[in-house]
């Protein structure tokens, strides 16, 4: 491989839970913006120092679907704008260059695309995308599990120069008949060819199980080739980071309990399924969910070995 491949960083949730921030559901990783802050920087720095060339705004859980209304109309922006600057000053920190992409989630409910209502999510989403745009460098609308909501964040975000991300989340489980598929059931390749038609820069998939993402980057990087964007002179990077959850049945919810994580899904295992994704054309990856430093570490020291990354990310003696 001779491309540049982007490394990100993996699930803040998880990791917040593991150095034994405050965490619980429904608040999620938003609890620790609101109790002890120190802890996003920590990890935030835990993903910089394993190699990480983006790190993401603690924003996705700043939400009423997880701090509840009456929070979310006191405090969210504040604490959007919180997450906005820990992300900020932790880059900047950094020892090598590192962009801030600005999270924008599903607002009305993670992997259901049957509760979302634009008439609702509009003006949550503004109260975001105001209080982090002063301090990130790229928009990632992630988690997306319909056309609709990506469609909602284009409208929202036109006319900001800056990068636009859209991950998609995939059904966990698809019958080998159909394919890779959307939470909402619309096919990959229809979705990708709709978020490039609305501007994005980027079109990833993301918190599902590593197993369904090779295909759906497949399904995109064909779609993209279909849509004429090579001939066109517009190049839409490919992207994917995967989950360590079980299988999430179509009816589950993010604040619904903690999902186990899986066994098989250490460093050296996740890094095979990387290198899977990087052979169907990925050029950007990283974690979700359960996906911490260590996984990201072993990514980074792979590809540098392989020269796609910067060599400034390489540990010491590399």
């Amino acid at each position: 491989m001779n491309r540049r491949i982007t490394l990100l960083d993996g699930g803040t949730g998880r990791e917040l839970k593991r150095l034994g921030a405050p965490f619980r559901q429904p608040e999620w990783s938003a609890l620790a913006l609101m109790e002890a802050p120190e802890y996003v920087t920590k990890v935030h720095r835990r993903f910089i120092e394993a190699g990480a060339e983006v790190i993401t705004t603690n924003s996705y859980a700043v939400v009423p679907f997880h701090i509840g209304v009456q929070r979310f109309e006191r405090v969210g922006r504040a604490l959007a704008a919180l997450a906005g600057r820990l992300a900020r000053a932790a880059a900047d920190e950094a020892p090598h260059p590192v962009r801030v992409a600005g999270s924008l989630p599903p607002v009305c409910g993670s992997y259901r695309p049957d509760l979302f209502e634009p008439a609702i999510a509009r003006p949550i989403l503004k109260i975001l995308i105001e209080a982090l745009g002063p301090h990130v460098d790229i928009w990632l609308s992630e988690t997306l599990s319909s056309e609709a909501e990506m469609a909602l964040m284009s409208e929202l975000l036109e006319g900001d120069q800056r990068p636009w991300w859209v991950s998609y989340t995939l059904i966990d489980e698809p019958t080998r008949a159909l394919g890779a598929h959307l939470r909402s059931g619309e096919p990959v390749a229809s979705a990708v060819a709709h978020a490039a038609q609305c501007g994005a820069d980027a079109v990833l998939f993301n918190c599902c199980q590593p197993e369904v993402i090779g295909e759906a980057v497949l399904a995109a990087k064909q779609a993209l080739k279909a849509a004429d964007l090579v001939a066109a002179g517009d190049h839409v990077l490919v992207g994917a980071y995967a989950n360590a959850f079980a299988p999430q049945p179509a009816t589950a919810r993010a604040n619904e309990g903690l999902s186990e994580l899986r066994a098989d899904l250490g460093p050296a295992e996740y890094v095979r399924w990387v290198r899977r994704w990087l052979d169907d054309g990925a050029e950007i990856v990283g974690g979700c969910c359960g996906v911490g430093p260590e996984h990201i570490a072993a990514i980074r020291n792979a590809l540098a070995n392989e020269a796609m990354i910067s060599r400034t990310n390489a540990p010491a003696g590399d």
